[in-house]
């Protein structure tokens, strides 16, 4: 049934669709959700149509690398896929934006492999929520991982908390009964902090100077 005119409020039902799909992004609340949509209104239609056109793209073709998760838009990602990389030595990050921090420090020459979350069972979180069984599967079969080559080292680079820590000691538990060699990010990062806005040093000190396990 249609919602009556005192349902809708004072806008128009295409902006309060509009409203409520920007409001359920992550840190946008209903204030900036309304300010989103009204410079949605107010610009061009090229520029609208434009952001539009780039969520359809995103959504279309980009996909997590069958091999690191990583998002990207071909498969394997350009990281996996390339050979001048170490591959024997795979960094295990908690999100992309890990990655992405981690690699503009140029310090770090292997590959990757994203969990895409951490273990938090006060949240609902456990180890079938991330891909930590994926991860094994590299380990296992080097036809697997990138470029096709055995892994000798995890460096796992997860952020220094306590969800952080409990993932690292899943993942080395589970790796404890192979040869690999198991190091994590020296604790040039602050205790509690997030890698997310860790500065370029302090990740480059961390990566040189990590630790076996």
């Amino acid at each position: 049934m249609p919602r009556s005119n005192s349902d809708r409020g004072p806008y128009p039902e295409s902006v309060n669709r509009l409203i409520e799909a920007l409001a359920v992004l992550p840190g946008i609340g209903r204030r900036t959700a309304e300010r989103l949509a009204f410079w949605v209104l107010k610009a061009p239609s090229e520029d609208a149509l434009a952001l539009a056109q780039a969520i359809t793209a995103v959504k279309q073709t980009v996909r997590h690398c069958p091999i690191c998760w990583n998002p990207a838009d071909h498969s394997p990602c350009h990281i996996c896929a390339d050979t001048r990389r170490d591959a024997s030595i795979v960094m295990v990050v908690e999100q992309p934006k890990d990655l992405i921090n981690l690699e503009q420090t140029g310090m770090f020459r292997g590959v990757y492999h994203v969990l895409m979350g951490r273990l938090d069972p006060l949240d609902g979180v456990g180890p079938e929520s991330i891909t930590a069984s994926d991860l094994m599967a590299r380990v296992i079969d080097p036809a697997r991982n990138s470029c096709g080559v055995e892994i000798r080292e995890i460096v796992l680079a997860l952020n220094p908390d306590l969800e952080g820590d409990s993932t690292g000691l899943y993942i080395a538990e589970l790796l404890s009964k192979t040869s690999i060699k198991v190091t994590r990010l020296a604790r040039g990062l602050p205790s509690g902090s997030q890698i997310e806005f860790a500065n370029r040093a302090a990740l480059s000190d961390a990566i040189s100077l990590r630790q076996i396990v």
